[in-house]
Protein backbone atom coordinates (compact mmCIF):
# COMPACT_ATOMS: atom_id res chain seq x y z
CA UNK A 1 0.00 0.00 0.00
CA UNK A 2 1.55 3.30 -1.07
CA UNK A 3 0.60 6.49 0.67
CA UNK A 4 1.91 9.50 -1.23
CA UNK A 5 3.93 11.91 0.85
CA UNK A 6 2.99 15.53 0.82
CA UNK A 7 5.67 17.53 -0.98
CA UNK A 8 6.82 20.71 0.67
CA UNK A 9 9.05 23.02 -1.28
CA UNK A 10 11.87 24.77 0.56
CA UNK A 11 10.20 28.11 0.01
CA UNK A 12 6.78 26.96 1.19
CA UNK A 13 6.18 28.02 4.81
CA UNK A 14 5.28 25.24 7.24
CA UNK A 15 2.84 26.00 10.06
CA UNK A 16 4.39 25.82 13.52
CA UNK A 17 1.07 24.77 15.04
CA UNK A 18 1.64 21.34 16.50
CA UNK A 19 5.37 21.86 17.02
CA UNK A 20 6.08 21.70 20.76
CA UNK A 21 9.86 21.95 20.49
CA UNK A 22 12.56 21.54 17.87
CA UNK A 23 16.22 21.82 18.71
CA UNK A 24 19.69 20.86 17.55
CA UNK A 25 22.12 19.35 20.08
CA UNK A 26 25.86 18.90 20.15
CA UNK A 27 27.55 17.00 22.99
CA UNK A 28 24.27 16.99 24.91
CA UNK A 29 23.76 20.77 24.76
CA UNK A 30 21.13 22.58 22.78
CA UNK A 31 22.84 24.97 20.44
CA UNK A 32 19.82 26.21 18.48
CA UNK A 33 16.05 26.16 18.22
CA UNK A 34 15.39 25.22 14.64
CA UNK A 35 12.57 25.36 12.12
CA UNK A 36 11.22 22.16 10.62
CA UNK A 37 12.50 23.19 7.22
CA UNK A 38 16.04 23.37 8.62
CA UNK A 39 16.03 19.97 10.32
CA UNK A 40 17.81 17.99 7.60
CA UNK A 41 20.65 20.50 7.26
CA UNK A 42 21.27 20.48 11.04
CA UNK A 43 21.08 16.70 11.19
CA UNK A 44 23.66 16.39 8.38
CA UNK A 45 26.30 18.18 10.45
CA UNK A 46 28.73 15.78 12.18
CA UNK A 47 27.98 15.20 15.85
CA UNK A 48 24.59 16.95 15.70
CA UNK A 49 21.31 15.44 16.92
CA UNK A 50 17.92 16.93 16.05
CA UNK A 51 15.10 16.41 18.57
CA UNK A 52 11.59 17.41 17.49
CA UNK A 53 8.43 17.09 19.55
CA UNK A 54 5.00 17.31 17.88
CA UNK A 55 1.52 17.31 19.40
CA UNK A 56 -1.36 16.19 17.18
CA UNK A 57 0.16 17.59 13.98
CA UNK A 58 -1.77 17.85 10.75
CA UNK A 59 -0.76 15.95 7.63
CA UNK A 60 0.98 18.98 6.15
CA UNK A 61 3.35 19.18 9.11
CA UNK A 62 3.94 15.43 9.04
CA UNK A 63 4.68 15.70 5.33
CA UNK A 64 7.28 18.36 6.02
CA UNK A 65 8.92 16.18 8.68
CA UNK A 66 8.80 13.21 6.33
CA UNK A 67 10.68 15.12 3.68
CA UNK A 68 13.35 16.33 6.10
CA UNK A 69 14.21 12.85 7.37
CA UNK A 70 13.08 10.71 4.42
CA UNK A 71 10.57 8.82 6.59
CA UNK A 72 8.60 5.89 5.23
CA UNK A 73 5.09 6.58 3.92
CA UNK A 74 3.48 3.79 5.97
CA UNK A 75 5.01 5.13 9.18
CA UNK A 76 3.71 8.61 8.38
CA UNK A 77 0.25 7.17 7.75
CA UNK A 78 0.30 5.45 11.14
CA UNK A 79 1.50 8.62 12.85
CA UNK A 80 -1.37 10.55 11.30
CA UNK A 81 -3.98 8.08 12.56
CA UNK A 82 -4.18 7.33 16.26
CA UNK A 83 -5.48 4.04 17.75
CA UNK A 84 -2.38 2.09 16.79
CA UNK A 85 -1.27 -0.97 18.73
CA UNK A 86 2.08 -0.62 20.53
CA UNK A 87 4.72 -1.88 18.13
CA UNK A 88 8.20 -1.39 16.73
CA UNK A 89 8.93 -1.44 13.01
CA UNK A 90 12.14 -0.94 11.12
CA UNK A 91 12.20 0.96 7.84
CA UNK A 92 15.73 0.83 6.46
CA UNK A 93 18.01 2.52 8.98
CA UNK A 94 15.11 4.12 10.90
CA UNK A 95 12.82 2.83 13.62
CA UNK A 96 9.14 3.61 14.08
CA UNK A 97 7.80 2.95 17.59
CA UNK A 98 4.26 3.25 18.96
CA UNK A 99 3.57 3.39 22.70
CA UNK A 100 0.28 3.90 24.55
CA UNK A 101 -0.05 6.55 27.25
CA UNK A 102 -2.64 6.75 30.03
CA UNK A 103 -4.10 9.41 32.31
CA UNK A 104 -6.85 9.37 34.93
CA UNK A 105 -9.61 11.81 33.94
CA UNK A 106 -12.69 12.10 36.17
CA UNK A 107 -12.10 8.65 37.61
CA UNK A 108 -11.68 6.93 34.23
CA UNK A 109 -8.50 5.84 32.46
CA UNK A 110 -8.11 7.76 29.21
CA UNK A 111 -5.59 6.57 26.65
CA UNK A 112 -3.34 8.40 24.23
CA UNK A 113 -0.50 7.46 21.92
CA UNK A 114 3.06 8.46 21.22
CA UNK A 115 4.65 7.72 17.87
CA UNK A 116 8.43 7.94 17.71
CA UNK A 117 10.68 8.14 14.65
CA UNK A 118 14.33 7.56 15.42
CA UNK A 119 17.31 7.32 13.11
CA UNK A 120 20.87 8.47 12.83
CA UNK A 121 21.07 12.02 14.14
CA UNK A 122 17.38 12.61 14.82
CA UNK A 123 14.35 11.72 16.92
CA UNK A 124 10.78 12.88 16.31
CA UNK A 125 7.99 12.23 18.82
CA UNK A 126 4.33 12.65 17.91
CA UNK A 127 1.75 12.76 20.72
CA UNK A 128 -1.96 12.06 20.30
CA UNK A 129 -4.76 12.14 22.86
CA UNK A 130 -4.31 11.92 26.62
CA UNK A 131 -0.62 12.31 27.26
CA UNK A 132 1.60 14.26 29.60
CA UNK A 133 3.91 16.76 27.93
CA UNK A 134 7.44 15.52 27.40
CA UNK A 135 8.90 18.83 28.46
CA UNK A 136 10.10 17.29 31.78
CA UNK A 137 11.98 14.67 29.74
CA UNK A 138 13.65 17.35 27.65
CA UNK A 139 14.51 19.44 30.71
CA UNK A 140 15.92 16.46 32.59
CA UNK A 141 18.03 15.40 29.62
CA UNK A 142 19.29 18.93 29.02
CA UNK A 143 20.22 19.23 32.69
CA UNK A 144 22.62 16.30 32.22
CA UNK A 145 24.50 16.92 28.95
CA UNK A 146 26.79 13.97 29.57
CA UNK A 147 23.83 11.58 29.39
CA UNK A 148 22.16 13.40 26.49
CA UNK A 149 25.44 13.30 24.56
CA UNK A 150 24.91 9.54 24.15
CA UNK A 151 22.65 10.35 21.24
CA UNK A 152 19.21 9.70 19.86
CA UNK A 153 18.93 6.21 21.38
CA UNK A 154 19.28 7.74 24.85
CA UNK A 155 16.46 10.18 24.05
CA UNK A 156 14.35 7.20 22.96
CA UNK A 157 15.06 5.48 26.28
CA UNK A 158 14.20 8.64 28.25
CA UNK A 159 10.81 9.00 26.51
CA UNK A 160 9.85 5.33 26.94
CA UNK A 161 10.93 5.39 30.58
CA UNK A 162 8.83 8.53 31.13
CA UNK A 163 5.78 6.90 29.51
CA UNK A 164 6.07 3.82 31.72
CA UNK A 165 6.68 5.89 34.88
CA UNK A 166 3.48 7.83 34.19
CA UNK A 167 1.45 4.63 34.54
CA UNK A 168 2.29 4.61 38.26
CA UNK A 169 0.21 7.67 39.32
CA UNK A 170 -2.80 6.17 37.53
CA UNK A 171 -2.36 2.87 39.36
CA UNK A 172 -1.77 4.61 42.71
CA UNK A 173 -5.06 6.51 42.43
CA UNK A 174 -6.95 3.34 41.50
CA UNK A 175 -5.20 1.42 44.29
CA UNK A 176 -6.36 3.94 46.91
CA UNK A 177 -9.94 3.68 45.65
CA UNK A 178 -9.77 -0.12 45.56
CA UNK A 179 -8.60 -0.22 49.19
CA UNK A 180 -11.51 2.00 50.23
CA UNK A 181 -14.02 -0.23 48.47
CA UNK A 182 -12.40 -3.32 49.96
CA UNK A 183 -12.76 -1.90 53.48
CA UNK A 184 -16.45 -1.14 52.83
CA UNK A 185 -17.04 -4.67 51.56
CA UNK A 186 -15.69 -6.20 54.75
CA UNK A 187 -17.87 -4.00 56.95
CA UNK A 188 -21.12 -3.82 55.03
CA UNK A 189 -22.78 -4.66 51.76
CA UNK A 190 -21.73 -2.20 49.08
CA UNK A 191 -24.23 -0.18 47.11
CA UNK A 192 -25.23 -0.62 43.49
CA UNK A 193 -23.15 2.43 42.54
CA UNK A 194 -20.07 0.85 44.15
CA UNK A 195 -20.69 -2.43 42.33
CA UNK A 196 -20.87 -0.51 39.03
CA UNK A 197 -17.63 1.26 39.95
CA UNK A 198 -15.96 -2.08 40.65
CA UNK A 199 -16.94 -3.28 37.20
CA UNK A 200 -15.70 -0.08 35.55
CA UNK A 201 -12.35 -0.28 37.35
CA UNK A 202 -11.82 -3.90 36.37
CA UNK A 203 -12.63 -3.10 32.75
CA UNK A 204 -10.30 -0.06 32.71
CA UNK A 205 -7.48 -2.08 34.27
CA UNK A 206 -7.92 -4.78 31.63
CA UNK A 207 -7.76 -2.13 28.90
CA UNK A 208 -4.62 -0.70 30.49
CA UNK A 209 -2.99 -4.11 30.64
CA UNK A 210 -3.83 -4.75 27.00
CA UNK A 211 -2.43 -1.34 26.11
CA UNK A 212 0.94 -1.77 27.80
CA UNK A 213 1.40 -5.50 27.24
CA UNK A 214 2.88 -5.17 23.73
CA UNK A 215 5.35 -2.61 25.09
CA UNK A 216 7.26 -5.52 26.62
CA UNK A 217 7.97 -6.85 23.14
CA UNK A 218 9.00 -3.38 21.95
CA UNK A 219 11.54 -3.04 24.77
CA UNK A 220 12.68 -6.62 24.31
CA UNK A 221 13.58 -5.92 20.69
CA UNK A 222 15.41 -2.74 21.66
CA UNK A 223 17.23 -4.74 24.31
CA UNK A 224 18.18 -7.85 22.33
CA UNK A 225 17.87 -7.26 18.59
CA UNK A 226 20.86 -6.04 16.65
CA UNK A 227 19.43 -2.66 15.66
CA UNK A 228 21.92 -0.32 14.08
CA UNK A 229 20.50 2.78 15.79
CA UNK A 230 20.62 1.24 19.30
CA UNK A 231 24.12 0.88 20.69
CA UNK A 232 24.99 -2.10 22.83
CA UNK A 233 25.78 0.18 25.78
CA UNK A 234 22.14 1.36 25.80
CA UNK A 235 20.61 -2.13 25.96
CA UNK A 236 20.75 -2.39 29.80
CA UNK A 237 18.67 0.81 30.01
CA UNK A 238 15.97 -0.67 27.80
CA UNK A 239 16.13 -3.80 29.96
CA UNK A 240 15.29 -1.57 32.92
CA UNK A 241 12.24 -0.22 31.05
CA UNK A 242 11.17 -3.80 30.34
CA UNK A 243 11.35 -4.60 34.05
CA UNK A 244 9.24 -1.55 34.85
CA UNK A 245 6.58 -2.59 32.34
CA UNK A 246 6.43 -6.09 33.79
CA UNK A 247 6.15 -4.64 37.29
CA UNK A 248 3.21 -2.51 36.12
CA UNK A 249 1.58 -5.62 34.65
CA UNK A 250 1.95 -7.44 37.97
CA UNK A 251 0.40 -4.53 39.85
CA UNK A 252 -2.51 -4.45 37.42
CA UNK A 253 -3.09 -8.19 37.81
CA UNK A 254 -2.92 -7.85 41.59
CA UNK A 255 -5.51 -5.04 41.64
CA UNK A 256 -7.80 -6.92 39.29
CA UNK A 257 -7.68 -9.89 41.67
CA UNK A 258 -8.49 -7.61 44.61
CA UNK A 259 -11.42 -6.13 42.68
CA UNK A 260 -12.66 -9.63 41.82
CA UNK A 261 -12.42 -10.59 45.49
CA UNK A 262 -14.24 -7.42 46.53
CA UNK A 263 -17.01 -8.12 44.03
CA UNK A 264 -17.40 -11.72 45.16
CA UNK A 265 -17.22 -10.71 48.83
CA UNK A 266 -19.94 -8.11 48.31
CA UNK A 267 -22.17 -10.81 46.82
CA UNK A 268 -21.46 -13.14 49.74
CA UNK A 269 -22.15 -10.39 52.28
CA UNK A 270 -25.40 -9.54 50.51
CA UNK A 271 -26.44 -13.18 50.47
CA UNK A 272 -25.56 -13.54 54.15
CA UNK A 273 -27.69 -10.52 55.01
CA UNK A 274 -30.59 -11.86 52.98
CA UNK A 275 -30.27 -15.21 54.73
CA UNK A 276 -30.24 -13.52 58.15
CA UNK A 277 -33.37 -11.56 57.27
CA UNK A 278 -35.07 -14.72 56.00
CA UNK A 279 -34.22 -16.52 59.27
CA UNK A 280 -35.67 -13.67 61.34
CA UNK A 281 -38.84 -13.59 59.30
CA UNK A 282 -39.22 -17.37 59.53
CA UNK A 283 -38.64 -17.27 63.30
CA UNK A 284 -41.25 -14.58 63.93
CA UNK A 285 -43.72 -16.31 61.64
CA UNK A 286 -43.27 -19.54 63.62
CA UNK A 287 -43.79 -17.67 66.90
CA UNK A 288 -46.87 -15.84 65.64
CA UNK A 289 -48.28 -19.06 64.17
CA UNK A 290 -48.98 -20.55 67.63
CA UNK A 291 -51.30 -17.81 69.01
CA UNK A 292 -52.81 -17.45 65.55
CA UNK A 293 -53.66 -21.15 65.43
CA UNK A 294 -55.07 -21.26 68.97
CA UNK A 295 -57.05 -18.06 68.50
CA UNK A 296 -58.34 -19.39 65.21
CA UNK A 297 -59.51 -22.65 66.78
CA UNK A 298 -61.27 -21.08 69.73
CA UNK A 299 -62.69 -18.37 67.56
CA UNK A 300 -64.80 -20.90 65.64
CA UNK A 301 -68.51 -20.61 66.18
CA UNK A 302 -69.18 -23.96 67.93
CA UNK A 303 -71.14 -24.39 71.15
CA UNK A 304 -69.51 -27.57 72.50
CA UNK A 305 -65.74 -27.05 72.69
CA UNK A 306 -63.26 -28.21 75.40
CA UNK A 307 -62.86 -25.71 78.20
CA UNK A 308 -65.13 -23.24 76.40
CA UNK A 309 -67.26 -22.64 79.46
CA UNK A 310 -64.46 -23.20 81.96
CA UNK A 311 -63.97 -20.15 84.17
CA UNK A 312 -60.19 -20.16 83.74
CA UNK A 313 -60.13 -21.30 80.11
CA UNK A 314 -59.28 -17.80 78.75
CA UNK A 315 -56.33 -17.39 81.10
CA UNK A 316 -55.20 -20.95 80.44
CA UNK A 317 -55.16 -20.31 76.70
CA UNK A 318 -53.19 -17.10 77.14
CA UNK A 319 -50.69 -18.96 79.30
CA UNK A 320 -50.23 -21.69 76.73
CA UNK A 321 -49.70 -19.06 74.03
CA UNK A 322 -47.17 -17.12 76.11
CA UNK A 323 -45.27 -20.26 77.15
CA UNK A 324 -45.06 -21.64 73.62
CA UNK A 325 -44.03 -18.28 72.12
CA UNK A 326 -41.38 -17.76 74.81
CA UNK A 327 -39.97 -21.24 74.27
CA UNK A 328 -39.73 -20.72 70.51
CA UNK A 329 -38.18 -17.27 70.94
CA UNK A 330 -35.53 -18.69 73.30
CA UNK A 331 -34.81 -21.55 70.90
CA UNK A 332 -34.42 -19.28 67.86
CA UNK A 333 -32.37 -16.80 69.86
CA UNK A 334 -30.02 -19.54 70.94
CA UNK A 335 -29.68 -20.73 67.35
CA UNK A 336 -28.74 -17.21 66.26
CA UNK A 337 -31.80 -16.62 64.14
CA UNK A 338 -33.02 -13.74 66.28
Amino acid sequence: MNVPSLPTSPSEPVSTEGVVAAGAYVDGRRIANIAISEASSWRAKPGHVVWIGLHEPDMALLGAVQKQFDLHELAIEDANHAHQRPKIEQYGEALFIVARTAQLVEGRIVFGETHIFVGEGYLVSVRHGASTSYRPVRERCESCPRALARGEDYILYAILDFIVDNYSPVLESIHDEVEGIEDDVLSKAISKAQIERLYMLRRDLLRLRNAIGPLVEVCRRLEHDELSMVRQAMQPLFRDVTDHVRNIQERIDSMREVLAFAFEASLLVGQAQETAVSKKLASWLAIIAIPTALAGIYGMNFKHMPELEWDYGYYMLLGVMLTACTALYWRFRRAGWL
